[in-house]
């Protein structure tokens, strides 16, 4: 149906810049929606190559100087993080209804994603511990060598929909306690988020110009990628985005970490342990309305457990409720009605394919607006590998089951993928288990568990097309990526002790 609403009686959203909002140089807009409700509900700046430089010359001021924030104490930038992390703790809630009405996802699944980002801003208060040197006394002579870590400088987050509060903490929890500070590029499609974390940001005593939020599109995008004071870029999104983000990145001179898509595989042995299966495919594969790059989309079934898993997978499939995030709904809408429309092709490509729909998310009855952007919880079985219902990442809730006669043969599937991100093994074998994860060309790997992000002090990145360039998310990968070492040679000369001239190579000894 038509949404009627006069757009230009909405709020719109403003970027966030040097601590205060502003409607910057551009007067393009864009249409923000309740995914729900199909209604758009405000409408976005999209922002200009020149509001991109406004917010990195707010950041590098910020940066710079005696009293910059590159230079503040490690204490004073401590206090700012753990004053974030009591004041995000408190109003979580808050957070996760915006995540709601903006992305559609239930407010269960709004408030997990907090808590999960909640946990790297955790990680971020160690930084005292993260971020320290080492130090060697008397490599030679009256010489010491140390080494320290400091800020790179003014850094850019590009951030998805998907996951609007937890990806960008991905990155700057860690980047500002690390002395640098940040321009962030949210998704025009859920921006909200972005502005409320900025506000949070400034009340738990950030100073002015560390934390920027620049909305936009493409235009946006390549500015923050070419702005030479920016020294690096951090993006979650789809492989095609991610690769151009690394490449004119990599071009531009900046340390580039870009974070790509996935086709997620489950391999489930005769031995496991099925109604375990059953409930992990439904939690993993319908879970944000399977908007997730940790989703999983494929159940390589090992004969002769395919029959008996998709009976029970189709009980619990039954049970759903697909409707409105704030109500009783277990799933919520996908995020607009293109994207649900692409995911809701290819149930018609399935069969066309010779695949058999087992449940069909579009006959699905919501609980719900009808103008909502639905698409139900939907099954495929019998999915052939060169249908495009198994090569391509679908991003919604369509869980694909491929019959397969053999662990070597799921595992030859899963590594003859483009995709490296995450994978499972559900089984009661420990052995088996083990050569998985031994032999699975994969970044992630859960054992009897469905979707293995890492907690916040490891670090999240998959292999092969998930990833350009080999910096991950979060953990000791982060404080690495938004640091540089400095190593130092030091001697305090005796004058009457001094060495002379020598031009040979340096020796210790």
């Amino acid at each position: 149906m038509t949404d009627h609403t006069d757009v230009t009686t909405l709020p719109v959203l403003d970027h966030w810049i040097d601590g205060a909002l502003t409607a910057g140089d551009s007067s393009r807009l864009g249409p923000v929606f309740d995914p729900a409700l199909g209604q758009q509900t405000k409408s976005v700046r999209l922002g200009s190559a020149a509001d991109v430089g406004t917010a990195v010359a707010a950041a590098k001021a910020a940066f710079d100087g005696p009293g910059g924030w590159g230079r503040a104490s490690i204490a004073k930038r401590q206090q700012v993080i753990f004053a974030f992390r009591e004041l995000l703790n408190a109003r979580k809630g808050d957070l996760a209804a915006i995540l709601t009405s903006e992305h559609g996802k239930v407010l269960s699944d709004a408030a997990g994603e907090v808590a999960r980002g909640l946990e790297v801003v955790e990680f971020a208060c160690g930084m005292p511990h993260l971020a320290k040197g080492s130090y060697s006394e008397s490599v030679s002579t009256d010489v010491d060598v140390y080494s320290v870590k400091e800020p790179l400088g003014v850094v850019g987050i590009i951030s998805p929909f998907n996951f609007p509060a937890m990806v960008p903490m991905w990155f700057f929890p860690i980047a500002i306690a690390a002395g640098n500070t940040v321009v962030l590029k949210p998704s025009e499609k859920d921006p909200s988020v972005a502005n409320w974390m900025a506000a949070l940001l400034t009340e738990a005593g950030l100073p002015d110009g560390v934390f920027n939020v620049v909305h936009g599109d493409k235009e946006a995008v390549d500015a923050l990628l070419e702005h030479p004071d920016v020294a690096s870029v951090s993006f979650v999104g789809s492989t095609p985005i991610a690769q151009y983000v690394y490449e004119k990145g990599t071009a531009s001179g900046k340390r580039v970490q870009a974070l790509g898509g996935a086709k997620n595989h489950m391999l489930v042995l005769p031995d496991a342990d099925l109604d375990l299966v059953a409930d992990a495919c439904v939690n993993a594969g319908f879970g944000s309305a399977g908007e997730r790059c940790m989703a999983i989309s494929v159940v390589l079934a090992v004969d002769p457990v395919g029959d008996a898993l998709i009976e029970k997978i189709t009980d619990r499939m039954g049970k759903l409720v697909t409707g409105d995030g704030r109500g009783a709904a277990d799933m919520g809408p996908l995020i607009t009605r293109e994207h649900r429309d692409k995911v809701a092709g290819y149930l018609d490509v399935a069969p066309a394919d010779g695949a058999t729909v087992v449940v069909d998310g579009r006959e699905t009855q919501i609980d719900g607006a009808a103008d909502g952007f639905w698409l139900g919880p939907s099954l495929v079985d019998h999915v052939p590998t060169d249908s495009r219902v198994y090569t391509e990442e679908i991003f919604g809730p369509v869980l694909s089951i491929v019959r397969i006669a053999s662990y070597a043969e799921g595992v030859e599937l899963i590594n003859s993928g483009p995709y490296g991100n995450g994978t499972a093994i559900f089984t009661n074998d420990g052995g088996a288990a083990r050569r998985f994860q031994r032999e699975v060309e994969v970044g992630m790997v859960g054992i009897n568990v469905p979707i293995p992000v890492p907690v916040a002090y490891h670090s999240f990145g998959g292999w092969k097309a998930s990833i350009f360039g080999d910096a991950k998310a979060y953990g000791p990968h982060g404080v690495d990526f938004f640091t540089r070492e400095k190593a130092v040679t030091a001697r305090w000369l005796d004058p009457a002790t001094h060495g002379g001239i020598n031009l040979g190579f340096p020796q210790n000894t």
